[in-house]
């Protein structure tokens, strides 16, 4: 790393991946309504190895309280079957022969909070990450040679917007998903 703008190009995109990573967190967290994502972290023993549920079947949702499996291959839907009731998501899937269904329960007050303090969690790791990449740069920063005391600060400076530009990102998504489990 020669020169500030590298420096700050680096941080940027590494804080990027940091709000990119909360997203995925976040989108695995049930809400009000039926998503295909809260079963993203499903895996499937399928034939003698485990596969991600969606390269054995494709998920749709037909209305706000139903998903719909329908697996590429009929013997995957009992394997399919035992890895949702398996999982900690508390889903009860109901095979119909050829496709499963999924009716999602209303979530009561306790689960909605409960998933809330999941999300902020989740915000939380996200900050410490964006934080990180901060000393991190400011590291890189005080490390470039022929410098004076004025473009370091400069530089410090640029960092410490762009932390504080991911932080708010970081704010932004968790309250939007908390708007979302509780609306």
């Amino acid at each position: 790393m020669s020169d500030l703008k590298s420096i700050q190009t680096e941080a940027r995109s590494k804080m990027q991946k940091a709000i990119e990573a909360l997203d995925h967190n976040l989108s695995v967290l049930r809400t009000g309504r039926a998503n295909p994502g809260i079963l993203k972290k499903i895996v499937v023993d399928y034939y003698g190895s485990t596969m991600p549920l969606d390269q054995v079947a494709s998920v749709t949702t037909p209305d706000a309280r139903t998903l719909v499996i329908t697996p590429w291959d009929r013997g995957a839907l009992n394997p399919i079957e035992k890895a949702i009731r398996d999982s900690d998501l508390g889903l009860n899937p109901n095979n119909k022969g050829d496709t499963i269904f999924i009716s999602l329960p209303m979530l009561t007050e306790e689960r909605r909070k409960d998933l809330v303090k999941n999300a902020r969690s989740y915000g939380e790791d996200a900050k410490v990450a964006v934080r990180s990449l901060r000393k991190h740069a400011l590291d890189e920063v005080k490390k470039v040679d022929g410098l004076g005391e004025d473009e370091v600060k400069r530089g410090e400076g640029d960092v410490q917007k762009l932390t504080d530009e991911f932080i708010k990102k970081v704010d932004d998504v968790v309250t939007a998903k908390e708007q979302e489990i509780l609306g």
